[in-house]
């Protein structure tokens, strides 16, 4: 199982490079926060796409969607120390959150998150 933060599903759903990789990963059993969800929503939102559409898209596809619990929002919160200084966002923390906390690696565009997580593997896509 490998947890997708938000620029893997955008780079999915846009079919741009590394598509390819997260594609496998849907095949293999796949997770996304609901954090991660509702960033993907919003950035298509931003680009003029209707929302309720895109999550009719999203829900096609074998993802699991997970809410966003109070376990994950102290572990989102515990990683904000040591993310700071990359700049990380509440929604890359909840990816990164889920991963740590399953146990699971996590699948991203964003290089800065390599190395970041002592223990946490972090594939990029491209």
């Amino acid at each position: 199982m490998t947890v997708l933060d938000a620029s893997a599903l955008l780079a999915y759903l846009h079919g741009e490079p590394g598509s390819a990789r997260v594609q496998r990963a849907l095949t293999e059993e796949a997770i996304v926060s609901a954090v991660n969800l509702a960033e993907v929503l919003s950035k298509l939102a931003d680009a003029g796409h209707d929302p309720e559409v895109v999550r009719d898209r999203v829900g096609v596809l074998p993802l699991d969607i997970v809410p966003f619990d109070d376990a994950q929002a102290v572990e989102g919160a515990l990683l904000r120390t040591s993310t700071a200084e990359a700049g990380l966002s509440l929604a890359d923390r909840a990816c990164l959150a889920l991963g740590r906390r399953l146990g699971r690696g996590v699948l991203t565009a964003d290089r800065a998150w390599i190395g970041l997580i002592p223990g946490l593997e972090v594939e990029l896509i491209r």
